[in-house]
């Protein structure tokens, strides 16, 4: 208790309060200091704007389709706020930056710069060989956006230091929300949702007196409304409806207010912990109320309701309660701006002998001017350099084809269209199936059309398969599912045991260059018994939508027919001719060149090759550090002074409870000694221990303010 009386008699003096003497001794701007903070921004902005364009130039058509992707489906919806919460990151963390950017905590070497650069270098290879590899893969966008925090970890070590990496880890790591979930994951976890958002809101229901009854149909749950007089109300309880879309977003905005709040960790969460649990409340608080509203106004005033009530808004009033939770329940500061910390006495001692920051309570007073040195133009200008010959080798995310641009969407599915679409297989005919217009509507598709190749009818060719061609054209690959996915992943999500036995299910490289990765799929039919073998793959091509040229997501299905299990393999060579051909026929724009290829081909062992040296540099440097650890404890044994023990003793302390300033570090000084000791002289010792690798001199964050901290190198027990 001393110790705390002590430290808020020694800090009730704010920089508002201070005398006239002490506040005109802090520097004012000048012409010359405000001409440093404009070169400094100045150069700032070069280094930013160096890694902004190179991180542009390796994943602008990602960030694209991703952006599409979110406009267009709910379940992606969240990206849209992604920038301006990556942005309200760094501008929290804007002080802390400023101090890294100025100062190192210690000086490094040559070795350690060239060091750092080196991980940096080999980060970015790391995540451009894992990029130009996914685009040879199945999910070319999930390997893409899964590199793009490695890619930008590299650039920051390179332009910056490995300061500046540490503070803004977490914005990096959150950058991983733009990758898109696994169906696999959506469908199961939003079918148990809406499993147990139907029965809890049904339970509401039936205690609030109304005529519900709760019943399945092909697995998604139904609460039925029965109305006297009128027919019955069915409210189907699907995924979208049980709110895994708005889970999805508050995922996000809950981390999000768990980062800002300047509190603990265990309270930060506690605060993600509570936020799942309160949006699933209130989303079955919004199926109760839908149904109300149906009961008293009709189907037609519910269905709006749904539309109104679900997505954003149901995100918005779970951050707003959470928010309120937050500043209420746990005690927390959120938006509320920092109090003013406090200043020293010794403050003005350090602004008088023009020192950057007070060597006592470890404020910045006036951080260095960042300057571009010869080495800092000489990387700016490699980056620069090395995203131009990106933005000429960049591949296509998905393989882009000039598509059959004559046709128009309005138009796909007629007989002008036939030979237009679809290539001349030598021994077939082309027909035209059907156009599924029922299908686009629930899939959310501009097209989706069936054609058949039929063998023609000749003797020696009577024992060719048809061959049945599906073609699905939509905005977003959403839209476009997976073959597995719906026939089986979907159906055990709800529960249910799939009506078809997978039988084969593997990729095969369709064409080499450009790289088309196509996927076989076997199944039987478990009713009928029929085998069904298909070969399907993705491609961006431009159609014709009657005012112009766009860009679409097109999915082609090759399907036949199997008589016996082991005709499969026969059938998948059959139709591989078939989808070179028509891959072939869609003309791909842009080819790749051979040593793209290769680099893509070999990604996986490439890969490893490169993070294999990393990884044991990694574990070597994290030896080193335990070797010095175990030699400074050694030289903390034979130190001759016990004040040099107690100081390394209350270094030690200081970082248990709070950041270990000079300042902190004295008053527990006093209370393990029971004497006090002079700041000017305890920072004496702290330098000379610094010299010595006993303890070491860092930039920490007090409330996102930057604090001069030290840190000791040695390893004692707590207590």
């Amino acid at each position: 208790m001393a110790v705390e009386k002590i430290s808020s008699k020694r800090q009730q003096i704010t920089l508002e309060r201070l005398p006239q003497r002490l506040r005109d001794s802090f520097p004012k701007l000048t012409p010359q200091m405000r001409l440093e903070n404009y070169n400094s921004v100045a150069h700032l902005s070069v280094r930013t704007g160096a890694i902004l364009f190179g991180t542009l130039a390796l994943y602008w058509q990602d960030l694209i389709i991703v952006g599409k992707e979110a406009l267009q489906s709910e379940l992606a919806s969240h990206i849209l706020a992604m920038p301006f919460l990556v942005a309200y990151f760094i501008y929290r963390k804007r002080k802390m930056l400023r101090a890294v950017l100025s100062f190192e905590s210690s000086a490094p070497t040559a070795k350690e710069i060239i060091s750092r650069e080196g991980v940096g270098a080999v980060l970015c290879l790391l995540a451009f060989l894992m990029y130009w590899h996914g685009s040879y893969s199945f999910h070319p966008l999930e390997y893409h956006l899964g590199s793009l925090p490695l890619f930008v970890a590299g650039l920051l070590l390179i332009v910056f230091n490995a300061e500046t990496l540490r503070v803004l880890a977490f914005p990096l790591v959150f950058l991983l929300f733009l990758v898109p979930p696994p169906l696999e994951i959506v469908y199961a976890l939003g079918t148990n949702l809406s499993i147990i958002s139907s029965q809890a809101a049904y339970a509401v229901l039936k205690a609030a007196g109304l005529p519900v009854t709760l019943t399945t149909q092909y697995g998604t749950p139904l609460i039925t409304l029965t109305k006297s007089g009128s027919n019955p109300l069915v409210f189907s309880v699907d995924i979208a409806c049980a709110g895994l879309y708005s889970l999805t977003g508050f995922a996000v905005f809950a981390l999000f207010v768990a980062y800002i709040t300047r509190e603990s960790m265990w309270k930060k969460a506690a605060i993600c912990l509570v936020g799942f649990p309160l949006i699933y409340a209130l989303n079955i608080t919004r199926i109760v109320i839908i149904v109300l509203l149906g009961a008293q106004y009709g189907m037609e005033t519910a269905v709006q309701a749904f539309h109104l009530f679900g997505g954003w808004t149901l995100i918005f009033v779970g951050t707003l309660v959470l928010l309120i939770l937050t500043e209420r329940v746990f005690k927390v500061r959120l938006f509320s701006p920092v109090p003013n910390r406090t200043i020293c006495n010794d403050c003005s001692k350090s602004v008088e002998s023009k020192q950057q920051s007070c060597y006592v309570c470890g404020r910045i007073l006036n951080p260095m001017t960042i300057r571009l040195s010869k080495p800092d133009w000489a990387k700016v200008v490699l980056i620069i350099f090395s995203s131009v010959l990106i933005l000429n080798l960049q591949v296509p995310v998905f393989a882009l084809t000039e598509g059959p641009a004559q046709v128009t969407i309005q138009t796909l599915g007629g007989g002008e269209a036939v030979t237009k679409i679809l290539p001349e297989i030598p021994g077939y005919t082309i027909k035209f199936g059907y156009r599924d217009r029922r299908f686009e509507e629930i899939a959310g598709q501009d097209a989706s059309l069936a054609y058949v190749y039929v063998p023609a009818a000749t003797e020696t060719e009577t024992s060719r398969a048809t061959v049945w061609i599906a073609i699905e054209v939509a905005k977003t690959r959403s839209s476009l599912h997976r073959w597995e996915v719906c026939l089986i992943t979907w159906r055990l999500a709800k529960g249910y045991q799939p009506r078809v036995a997978q039988l084969s299910l593997r990729d095969v490289q369709l064409l080499q260059n450009p790289p088309i990765t196509a996927r076989y799929f076997a199944f039987q039919d478990l009713e009928s018994a029929v085998l069904q073998v298909v070969l399907y793959w993705y491609e961006n091509a431009y159609f014709n939508t009657g005012s112009g040229l766009e860009q679409e997501n097109v999915k082609i299905s090759l399907i036949a027919f199997a008589r016996t299990p082991e005709e499969i393999p026969q059938i998948e060579d059959r139709l591989l001719p078939f989808g070179k051909a028509i891959a072939n026929y869609w003309q791909p724009i842009k080819a790749w060149s051979q040593i793209a290829l290769t680099i893509a081909q070999h990604g996986p062992m490439l890969m490893t090759m490169t993070a294999v040296p990393l990884a044991i540099a990694s574990f070597q440097r994290i030896i080193q550090r335990q070797s010095e650890k175990k030699s400074s404890s050694k030289l903390y044994q034979k130190l001759a002074l016990e004040e040099e023990k107690v100081i390394l003793q209350a270094v030690h302390k200081a970082a248990e409870k709070k950041q270990p300033t000079v300042d902190a570090i004295a008053l527990h000084y006093e209370k393990i000694s029971g004497k006090r000791i002079e700041s000017e002289l305890l920072f004496r010792r702290l330098c000379e221990a610094e010299q010595t690798g006993l303890v070491r001199k860092q930039i920490v964050s007090c409330e996102d303010e930057p604090v001069f901290a030290w840190k000791s190198q040695i390893s004692l027990p707590r207590t």
